[in-house]
C-alpha cells in the first residue's frame, strides 16, 4: 500500500519538471533574444561601421562623396581604387608606415624591459617603501600627456633630438611604462612565491628566476602590456605632431591628417584609405595574438 501511494507521486512529479523544462525552453528564448542577442548585435554594429565607413569611402568615386543627394552615402555605385592607388603610390605612405612600425616596436620593446625589472623589483623582493612606489607609478599613468608634450618639446630640443623618430621612441615610455608596469604587478602577485623560494634552495639566481620562472608563467601579462604599448604607440597623435615636422619622418595618424587636408579641403578618399590601410596592421596583431592570450591564459598559475 505504502509502495502504491509512492510511485504515482514520484510519476507526476517527472512529468512536472519535463514540462517546466520543457517550458523554460520556451520563455528563455525570447528574454535571450532581447537580453543577449539584440544587444550583442547593436553592440557589433556600432564597433565595425567605423570600418565599414571607412571602407566604403575609400572606394567611393569622387561625385559620389560630393553628391549625396543623389547618391546614396550608406552604399557604393562603380567602386574604385583610385584613391588606394593614389595613397600607395603617389604619396609618401609606405615610409610612414615603416616610420610608425619602427618607432611603436621600439618604445614597446624598451617599455616591456623596463616595466618587467621595476614590476618584478615592487612585487617580489619586498624593499622598504615598495608600496609607495607603486602608488607613484600608478599616479603617474594618470598625468595626461597634453600637459607633459610642451616641457617634453624643450627637452627634446635642447638635446638635438627634433624632428627625429628617436625623440617619439624615447618619449613614449612615460606614458607606457607606469600602466605596464602596474599590468605586470598584478600578474606577477598570481605566480605562487613559493616557486622562487625552491628555486633558490636549489642555487638559483634572481636573473634566472625571473627569465627561466617568472616570466614564462606571466606570458599573459606581457602579451597584454605589449598589446596595449603597440596599440597607443601606434595611434598616438599629440607627441607625434609636436615632436616631428618633416614629411618623410611623420608618422601616419599626423601624416594623413597634414597631407590629405588642405584648410577646409578634405581629400575624403585618401584620408580614409590612409586611416583603413593604417589599422590593418593592428587587426593583424590582435587577430595573431588572441589565439595566443587565451593558450597563456588557460596555462597562467595561479595562487
Amino acid at each position: 500500500m505504502t509502495d502504491h501511494a509512492a510511485h504515482p507521486p514520484a510519476a507526476a512529479t517527472q512529468s512536472s519538471t519535463d514540462n517546466s523544462e520543457g517550458m523554460s525552453y520556451l520563455e528563455t528564448l525570447p528574454s535571450k533574444i532581447v537580453t543577449l542577442y539584440i544587444p550583442l548585435f547593436i553592440m557589433i554594429v556600432i564597433l565595425l561601421f567605423p570600418f565599414y565607413w571607412m571602407a566604403l569611402t575609400s572606394i567611393k568615386p569622387d561625385e559620389q562623396l560630393i553628391d549625396m543627394e543623389t547618391y546614396n552615402p550608406f552604399w557604393v555605385v562603380k567602386p574604385t581604387l583610385k584613391h588606394i592607388q593614389k595613397l600607395l603610390f603617389e604619396t609618401q605612405y609606405p615610409r610612414w608606415l615603416w616610420n610608425t612600425m619602427y618607432v611603436a616596436g621600439a618604445a614597446t620593446f624598451i617599455s616591456i624591459v623596463a616595466s618587467v625589472l621595476a614590476a618584478y623589483a615592487i612585487v617580489r623582493l619586498r624593499f622598504k617603501g615598495a608600496n609607495v612606489v607603486s602608488a607613484s607609478i600608478f599616479l603617474a599613468y594618470l598625468i595626461p600627456p597634453s600637459i607633459l608634450f610642451i616641457p617634453l618639446a624643450s627637452v627634446i630640443h635642447s638635446y638635438g633630438l627634433f624632428d627625429s623618430p628617436l625623440a617619439l621612441i624615447l618619449v613614449y615610455p612615460t606614458l607606457l611604462i607606469p600602466f605596464s608596469t602596474w599590468l605586470l604587478m598584478g600578474y606577477f602577485k598570481t605566480i605562487p612565491y613559493e616557486l622562487e623560494e625552491c628555486a633558490l634552495i636549489d642555487g638559483a639566481s634572481r636573473w634566472q628566476i625571473l627569465t627561466k620562472i617568472v616570466l614564462p608563467l606571466a606570458v599573459p601579462g606581457l602579451i597584454s602590456a605589449f598589446i596595449f604599448s603597440f596599440t597607443l604607440c601606434w595611434n598616438e597623435f599629440i607627441y607625434a605632431l609636436t615632436f616631428l615636422s618633416s614629411t618623410q619622418n611623420k608618422t601616419v595618424p599626423v601624416a594623413i591628417v597634414n597631407e590629405f587636408v588642405d584648410g577646409d579641403i578634405y581629400k575624403w578618399g585618401s584620408l580614409m584609405a590612409g586611416a583603413l590601410v593604417g589599422s590593418l596592421p593592428l587587426v593583424i596583431l590582435y587577430a595573431f595574438f588572441v589565439e595566443h592570450y587565451v593558450s597563456a591564459m588557460t596555462g597562467a598559475v595561479k595562487e
